[in-house]
C-alpha cells in the first residue's frame, strides 16, 4: 500500500495517546491541549501534547487553560479532541501524509452508542477515511500477546490513566467485563492529598506523579526508597522542602488500590467456571500505565488469590493490539459488529 495508504492503532486515553503503525509505535503524546482565551472571550488552541504538559501548573489559569479533552476514556470536548487528533494523525503519519489512512481506536467497555459514535466521527473529521472501534480490554490482551482467539479463556486487566477494566476474553470476545473510574490520575490525586495532610505541603499534579514513578510502591519494600519533594507550605505559604517514602506512597494508594481490586474480584466472580479454571491455571494479565507501579502485580495476588502478570509492554498493548486487529479478518469481523 505505500505512500498511498496506512493502517493506525490508537490508544485514545485520558493520559496518554499512541498511535501504532507498521510494527511500531510512532506516537506517544499527553492527551493535553492548552488553550487561550483573549478579551474578547475567544478561545484559540496553542499547544498540544507535550508543550501543553510542560505548562502545567506554571500559567495563570485566567489566561490559558490546560484541558484534558478526554474524561474517563471517553470524549468530553470533542471540537478540541477532534483537532488534537489531526496534530496527532499528521504527526505520526510525518511529511509523505498518505492519500487516505484507517483507524482502529479503543474505547472503554461499557461506552455508549453516543460516546462511541463521538469517538468515530472525531476520526474521520480528523482525516481518517475509515475508522473502526475497538473494546480497550479486547485491544489490551491482543497487544499482550495473548492466545484470543482460541476458546479456552485469559484475563486482561487494563490500568488506564482515567479508568480500570477488568474482562475475560475467549474465541475473539470478551465474556465478562467491568470498568471502574479508577486509574493513574486517581493515584496522584491520592498522593497530592496524602502529602498535603501528612506534611501539610501542597503540591503539584506532576509532581504528584513524579513521586509515583520514582518511589511510588502498591506494597511494602524491603529497600524504602526515598526522594526530595518541593512545594508549598499550607500554613505559611513559603516553599519547603520534605522527604517522601515508599512506603508513604502504599499509605496514599490503599484506596485507590483496593478500588482497582474490587474491579478485578468482581468480574471474576462472575465468570463460568470453565473459564475460571483456566484463568487460575494461566494468571491474570496487567497492561495499561498503571501497571507500571512497583509490586501492583504482587498486591493483585494477594487480594485475588490469582496469579498476577504484568505484559512485557503494558503502556503500548492497547495501541499495539488495535493496529493488529486490522491483520486478522476474525477479528475485523467482531469489530464490525462493535461498529
Amino acid at each position: 500500500m505505500g505512500l498511498f495508504s496506512k493502517q493506525l492503532g490508537v490508544d485514545l486515553g485520558t493520559v496518554n495517546v499512541l498511535i501504532y503503525e507498521g510494527g511500531q509505535i510512532v506516537l506517544q503524546e499527553p492527551t493535553l491541549v492548552a488553550i487561550e482565551r483573549n478579551e474578547e472571550g475567544e478561545e484559540r488552541i496553542i499547544e498540544i501534547g507535550q508543550p501543553a504538559r510542560e505548562m502545567m501548573g506554571r500559567v495563570d489559569d485566567e489566561d490559558i487553560q490546560i484541558l484534558r479533552p478526554l474524561q474517563n476514556g471517553v470524549i468530553a470536548d470533542y471540537e478540541v479532541t477532534e483537532e488534537m487528533l489531526s496534530y496527532f494523525f499528521s504527526k505520526a503519519l510525518g511529511r509523505l501524509r498518505p492519500f487516505w489512512f484507517t483507524v482502529v481506536i479503543c474505547v472503554p467497555w461499557g461506552a455508549n452508542g453516543v460516546e462511541k459514535r463521538a469517538v468515530r466521527e472525531a476520526a474521520l473529521a480528523a482525516g481518517a477515511r475509515d475508522a473502526y472501534l475497538i473494546w480497550e480490554p479486547l485491544a489490551a490482551a491482543i497487544g499482550a500477546g495473548l492466545p484470543v482467539g482460541t476458546p479456552a479463556g485469559d484475563m486482561i486487566v487494563n490500568i488506564g490513566g482515567g479508568i480500570t477494566e477488568a474482562a475475560v476474553v475467549t474465541m475473539n470476545n470478551i465474556i465478562r467485563a467491568e470498568s471502574g473510574r479508577m486509574g493513574g490520575i486517581r493515584m496522584d490525586e491520592a498522593i497530592q492529598s496524602y502529602v498535603r495532610r501528612k506534611y501539610n505541603l501542597l503540591i503539584g499534579l506532576p509532581t504528584a506523579e513524579s513521586i509515583k514513578i520514582q518511589v511510588g510502591s502498591a506494597v511494602r519494600l524491603a529497600d524504602n526508597m526515598s526522594m526530595e519533594v518541593q512545594g508549598r507550605n499550607n500554613s505559611n505559604g513559603l516553599p519547603e522542602i520534605i522527604t517522601i517514602t515508599s512506603n508513604d506512597v502504599v499509605e496514599a494508594l490503599a484506596e485507590p488500590l483496593k478500588a482497582i481490586a474490587n474491579v478485578v474480584k468482581n468480574v471474576l466472580a462472575q465468570t463460568p467456571p470453565e473459564l475460571a479454571s483456566d484463568i487460575i491455571d494461566r494468571g491474570i494479565v496487567l497492561t495499561g500505565g498503571g501497571a507500571l507501579l512497583r509490586g501492583i502485580d504482587r498486591y493483585l495476588t494477594e487480594e485475588t488469590r490469582v496469579p498476577v502478570y504484568r505484559a512485557d509492554n503494558p503502556l503500548i498493548a492497547a495501541a499495539t493490539g488495535a493496529g493488529k486487529a486490522l491483520e486478522n479478518q476474525a477479528l475485523l469481523n467482531r469489530i464490525r459488529q462493535l461498529n
